[in-house]
């Protein structure tokens, strides 16, 4: 069956998004052309990391998460010498943005390292967090409208659901597809973008029958439609990837690279300051920054569960190759191999970080 689009929907090219978006990050001052700031020194792809990040070297980095805490936990002072946040996430932005050369880091989940290779963009994956017990603390589950029977994976059948090609969102679906032994042609894909409230207000509306929620959206939306007959169901698939990429040009300039990889270290210890400070990570980033309540905050601190960061990438490397190949077949796009996506010179900056942090913090 062929998936149904939202007729709202508009479209750019990429070479407009690209332009459009850089000269937003600049005239805002959020963020920078990644073309400077490095030292014009070649590195090769399969060098030794340099230790030391030179004088005069800079980052544009998307991760407005990091930066909270580093700002929260006082530490942001050992990387703003060299780092210049933009406020921005996700894989559209900052795939358009390292086309722009207007970004050298991006913080993602699985998708987006896969579609900029399929289309032609050169990125390396160079951190990697998961989730401890991933199926009992998902990142999503699937929020069914109300008045929609929906008590199980095979209850799909037939069913309108959210469908967002080219993000995490997206991949989740057809990943429950397979699960539950269905295909695209037993339901009706109805492509929506899965920024802010649309998934929650299309479920609402019933424009869908079902689609992924995540974070607070899923507490929130039970709390507002539940009254009403809207529930949600787990899917039991691991959905808990999240991940540093850089294009591999800010990796081939020795002063970016080494930029880089301090910056790792920083995101490492940032994720651990986060998971040992529940209460002040609730206030300052929850209830300050974002502007939830202290009860959604708790929410999802809970609904996580612990970090789970390994020295260790081979785990993740075979479940990205299963989700490559996966969207491979429903793209007809070519398999690429998962280990080409992941830089594994940085596979335990992040860990020895953690280590180094925890070690001087009990001297």
């Amino acid at each position: 069956m062929p998936i149904l689009r939202n007729p709202s929907r508009t479209t750019r090219s990429s070479v407009l998004a690209a332009l459009t978006l850089a000269t937003a990050l600049l005239l805002a001052g959020c963020g920078g052309d990644a073309n400077a700031g490095g030292t014009g020194t070649k590195l090769a792809l399969d060098a030794a990391l340099p230790t030391t990040v030179p004088a005069g070297a800079k980052i544009v980095v998307g991760d407005p998460t990091t930066q909270k805490a580093l700002e929260l936990s006082g530490q942001v002072d050992k990387v703003s010498g060299f780092v210049q946040f933009a406020n921005l996430s996700g894989g559209p932005q900052t795939t358009e943005a390292f086309r722009a050369n207007a970004l050298d880091v991006g913080a993602v989940a699985e998708i987006p390292s896969i579609q900029a290779t399929w289309t032609g963009l050169h990125v390396k994956i160079v951190a990697s967090k998961f989730r401890q017990d991933p199926i009992n603390h998902p990142i999503y589950e699937l929020g069914v409208a109300p008045g929609v029977e929906v008590k199980t994976l095979a209850d799909l059948r037939g069913k309108k659901i959210a469908y967002s090609p080219g993000q995490a969102q997206g991949a989740l679906i057809l990943k429950v597809l397979k699960k539950a032994g269905l295909t695209k042609e037993d339901v009706k894909l109805i492509e929506l973008p899965s920024t802010g409230d649309v998934y929650p207000n299309a479920l609402a509306a019933k424009q869908v029958d079902v689609a992924p929620i995540g974070g607070v959206s899923i507490k929130r939306y039970l709390t507002k439609y539940g009254k009403d007959g809207g529930t949600t169901i787990q899917h039991g698939i691991r959905d808990d990837a999240g991940h540093l990429y850089v294009p591999t040009s800010s990796l081939e300039d020795e002063g970016k690279a080494a930029a880089i990889r301090a910056y790792v270290a920083a995101w490492g210890v940032a994720q651990d300051w986060i998971d040992k400070h529940p209460k002040e990570w609730i206030e300052g980033y929850y209830v300050k920054d974002q502007g939830l309540t202290a009860e959604d905050g708790q929410w999802l601190v809970d609904n996580a569960g612990k970090p789970d960061i390994s020295a260790d990438w081979s785990d993740a490397i075979k479940r990205h190759q299963e989700t490559i190949e996966l969207l491979a077949t429903e793209t007809k796009n070519p398999v690429i191999q998962a280990t080409d996506l992941y830089d594994l010179r940085f596979q335990s900056v992040a860990v020895d970080a953690i280590k180094a942090a925890s070690t001087g913090a009990a001297k």
